[in-house]
């Protein structure tokens, strides 16, 4: 069901339902393992023929055995990858030897399956970091959740079920594009999911995104990390970073670059399942847009916007709906970006607030009230060029405490 279009004059987009469901092809499932108690914590994504596979993980400097398995697999068999298995509940991270070999075998097992090899498969999960995976339970949940594949929007939604974690809502978005008066429709659909651990350069966040259109792994390697610089890294919930995070972008193989179409629909896919997952921080009451305007260029510009949406000085403001935009400028500056003094200034909910020379023009009590609202738009032009950047965030409150104090107990 399409509900918006964009275009221009290459391409024209149109938002769809469904996620990964929404792409041809493509069979889902999600299942309950027994990983975590009562609630489905296993999928499998069946992408029916040969992919190439472009990727961006976390940049910590520990990083979890499905993910080093993954990146193995997509160096041998990047052009021709076909399905992938993550888990939620067990983060199979800091187990050594042993959960390298886990994820090996959940891969060895998922192909067997599936009839493909081993390392056609990549693995994925979230959850508890130093537990091993229960491979008894992952063996047999397999073995369901291949039997359950299916394609179409319900598939779709239970494989973005079964990797939430602290996750309020599962998280699918789609676009179908047509390119420069086109009417041939390609589709690209993805699931995530994210709520907390979420800061720029990826977080506790697992994103599977793929389309039925054709173009070789390099492109399609540019496009996506373009598209994650201006997404995936523009969102923080809380500032930390996990040791699982991948986005995980599949293609059907060719030789040409990725068209103006695709790489505007897999920005856009990429966009909204990020601002998905800033809506849905853990212990959240209120979302935050930043958006940086008159930047020298945009390094600047995306340097300050992230610096804002992570403070938690900030956060910790807009949950007590305290209008100290000093706060604000001063996350701003440090990032090191090179503000310069007298020029910058500051809107919220689209109004000024303060001038340039920090002159208050809006009054305390109109800013409190704009601040009552859910959502809070906080603008910042930095009056040095034209370059402007967005970040998306939330605000850090008692409940992000409670969650995270009792995580595993």
């Amino acid at each position: 069901m399409a509900i918006a279009q964009q275009s221009s004059e290459s391409y024209r987009l149109v938002s769809l339902r469904g996620g990964l469901g929404a792409v041809p092809g493509i069979r889902c499932s999600g299942i309950a393992a027994g990983i975590k108690k009562r609630k489905s914590d296993l999928a499998v994504i069946d992408l029916g023929a040969d992919h190439v596979c472009a990727s961006v993980i976390t940049t910590n400097d520990v990083k979890a055995a499905p993910l080093l398995v993954s990146e193995e697999h997509i160096a041998k068999r990047g052009n021709a990858i076909r399905a992938i298995v993550a888990n939620s509940g067990c983060a199979n991270a800091c187990t050594g030897q042993r959960g390298l070999d886990d994820a090996r075998a959940t891969a060895r097992d998922a192909a067997q399956l599936l009839g493909i090899e081993a390392s056609q498969v990549l693995v994925a999960s979230t959850g508890v970091i130093g537990v091993p995976l229960p491979m008894e339970l992952v063996g047999k949940g397999l073995e369901r959740a291949v039997r359950a594949l299916a394609d179409g929007t319900e598939a779709a939604l239970s494989a973005a079920e079964a990797i939430m974690t602290t996750d309020h809502v599962p998280k699918l978005e789609a676009y179908a594009f047509y390119d420069d008066g086109s009417k041939e429709r390609r589709v690209v659909g993805g699931i995530a999911k994210g709520s907390g651990m979420i800061a720029p350069n990826l977080a506790t966040m697992l994103a599977f995104v793929a389309t039925d259109a054709a173009c070789s792994r390099a492109s399609l390697n540019a496009a996506l990390k373009e598209a994650v610089e201006d997404t995936f890294n523009m969102i923080s919930v809380d500032g930390d970073m996990s040791t699982n995070d991948c986005v995980y972008a599949l293609a059907r193989p060719g030789t040409g670059e990725a068209t103006p179409g695709l790489r505007a629909a897999l920005h856009a896919v990429c966009r909204e399942l990020a601002i998905d997952m800033a809506k849905d921080g853990e212990g959240a009451s209120k979302r935050l847009t930043v958006h940086v305007t008159g930047a020298r260029d945009r390094a600047q510009a995306r340097a300050v916007a992230r610096a804002i949406v992570n403070s938690s000085l900030v956060k910790t403001a807009l949950y007590g709906e305290d209008p100290n935009w000093g706060r604000i400028i001063a996350a701003a500056g440090s990032a090191n970006a090179g503000l310069v003094e007298d020029a910058w200034s500051i809107a919220l909910a689209g109004q000024p607030w303060v001038s340039r020379g920090a002159v208050e023009v809006m009054s305390e009590f109109e800013a409190h009230s704009h601040l009552e609202e859910k959502s809070i738009e906080i603008g910042v032009d930095l009056g040095v060029g034209e370059a402007e950047a967005t970040a998306w965030g939330c605000d850090l409150s008692l409940e992000y405490v409670r969650i995270n104090a009792h995580y595993r107990t």
